[in-house]
């Protein structure tokens, strides 16, 4: 089932949080978004922040063919009866479209956080039981014990604040059918003072989170590239900044280094709550 879902979503999507929003006012422009992402052959929108089916099912409603998956949903904010109760409800309604990617989140921001490993494993065995399918949903793996659970009880991996390195062992751990679904942070910015400068203000709010700087760690990077905002080797590694070309060059490196798919995450220094359209289409051309 897995190559199916990678034909389906194809090479590349969007990350976003401004298409997760909930302003009843902005409801027609986040619909006219993602039905213009479609036409311009995304294959995926992934919405940002802790967000769940509901607000996955406006951007279904108003496309014919293009999938929208949580990146991610807190397993601490809605229960799996609640998931699973979602998800049947737009199954039926829209067959197919809607992919459940779920994580743990971190335990600063969530006051339930408690044995993580433990309460995914109890997570997912609930959806099990509930009826949700393993090749329907996803999990923001990082670790080696949660990328085994992405293997064996999901579709896949939709791994976040990554790098190709760090592709490259998940695909490893994973073997070659899971879905691969890295996000990547595009900046559009070939000055390399500017465009740093804007990756280090997305960067500080991660650099704080214990789940992404382990990692960092485990993957070779030390406290040095962590501190001040993050080196430039850090920055480098995990965002893709630059020239079209060279925007284009970093996609690939994740590509070749196992992805099936990417996330991309356009950043253009204002809030990342926006609808960044016309950098959007900027990267349908690079890409096309």
């Amino acid at each position: 089932m897995s190559s199916a879902l990678k034909e389906t979503i194809g090479r590349y999507g969007i990350w976003s949080v401004g298409l997760r929003s909930e302003e009843p006012s902005l409801r027609a422009e986040l619909t006219e978004a993602a039905a213009e992402l479609e036409q311009l052959g995304y294959g995926a929108v992934w919405l940002g922040g802790s967000s769940s089916v509901a607000n996955a099912v406006p951007l279904v409603e108003a496309t014919t063919r293009i999938a929208v998956g949580t990146s991610i949903q807190s397993i601490w904010q809605y229960t799996a009866a609640e998931s699973a109760a979602g998800f049947a409800e737009l199954e039926a309604a829209h067959p197919g479209r809607f992919l459940l990617g779920l994580g743990v989140a971190h335990a600063k921001n969530t006051a339930e956080y408690s044995r993580p490993y433990s309460a995914m494993v109890a997570y997912l065995k609930a959806l099990d039981e509930a009826g949700v399918p393993a090749e329907r949903r996803l999990l923001a793996a990082l670790g080696p014990k949660t990328l085994e659970l992405a293997r064996d009880h999901a579709a896949g991996s939709i791994p976040y604040l990554v790098t190709p390195e760090h592709t490259a062992k998940a695909r490893a751990a994973l073997g070659e059918t899971p879905l691969l679904a890295p996000e990547l942070k595009v900046i559009l910015e070939a000055d390399p003072t500017r465009a740093r400068a804007v990756a280090r203000e997305t960067l500080a709010m991660y650099l704080v989170l214990p789940n992404y700087t382990n990692n960092f760690l485990r993957n070779g990077f030390t406290e040095a590239d962590l501190a001040d905002g993050g080196s430039d080797r850090l920055v480098d590694a995990v965002f893709a900044w630059g020239d079209e070309a060279s925007v284009r060059t970093r996609i690939d490196d994740f590509l070749a280094a196992g992805a099936d798919h990417v996330a991309l995450q356009l950043l253009d220094g204002d809030s990342r709550a926006g609808l960044p359209r016309e950098g959007w289409r900027r990267l349908a051309a690079l890409l096309g």
